[in-house]
């Protein structure tokens, strides 16, 4: 395949933090290409660097070595301000703690990241009650998240991260502050947008979790042990 071809290529991608006797290699010489449309999970112990790999994928961090090539595009060494670019344009986030702002509504929260982006005011609503009401909340667009369960805002912010049309979405143990049966429908949303086209990227500790990805991707001090298919 040539590198066109996928959505996400790091070659050799070494992340370092702190100096001489504090340094920690949170990254070793990672290898991997991520096809369009994939839906990877990626597996890890705490301090693995399963979420150091995602923050860099997700240009949200910067690797000490190593090239990161998203849509054919060399970020490695790109600026801040061109990295939150291609965040804005390339990168849907789900956090496991939803990062939702609390003094505005599901809809405000889905829209404003279309704000950043240009788009006019009534594209926004339009888009965003098109997005809730995907993830079924067509019934909680004018509530808060205070007023939501813990499912209801991780699918808020599921919608949140749609709302840019971006192609790759990366969550970050989405079902780890809801409970079993939440769980299982944020997993069956992220399924359904993965067939929709959509390249998915899941980062969990949990072993159920990690078999719903087409492809796992295990992480172990650093280094990728294992890249297998279902």
């Amino acid at each position: 395949m040539k590198k066109e071809d996928f959505v996400i290529v790091a070659e050799k991608i070494n992340k370092i933090y702190g100096k001489k006797d504090t340094k920690v290699q949170a990254l070793k010489d990672v290898n991997i290409s991520i096809k369009r449309g994939d839906y990877i999970t990626i597996i890890g112990p705490s301090g693995s660097g399963k979420s150091t790999f995602m923050n860099i994928i997700g240009c949200l961090d910067k690797p000490t070595s190593g090239r990161l090539y998203i849509d054919n595009k060399d970020v490695s060494s790109l600026n801040d301000n061109k990295l939150a670019k291609i965040r804005l344009e390339k990168i849907g986030f789900v956090f496991q703690k939803y990062n939702l702002i609390p003094t505005l509504s599901a809809l405000e929260n889905v829209s404003l990241s279309m704000s950043f982006a240009g788009v006019s005011a009534a594209k926004r609503v339009e888009r965003a009650e098109k997005l809730l009401e995907k993830v079924d909340l067509s019934h909680r667009l004018s509530h808060k998240p205070s007023e939501m369960s813990g499912g209801e805002q991780q699918r808020v912010a599921i919608a949140r991260a749609l709302s840019n049309n971006p192609s790759i979405i990366l969550a970050d143990e989405p079902t780890g502050n809801v409970d079993s049966k939440s769980g299982r429908r944020i997993m069956d949303i992220l399924e359904e947008i993965n067939t929709q086209g959509e390249t998915v990227i899941v980062v969990t500790h949990d072993p159920n979790i990690a078999k719903r990805g087409k492809w796992t991707v295990r992480i172990h001090d650093g280094v990728v042990s294992s890249y297998a298919n279902r």
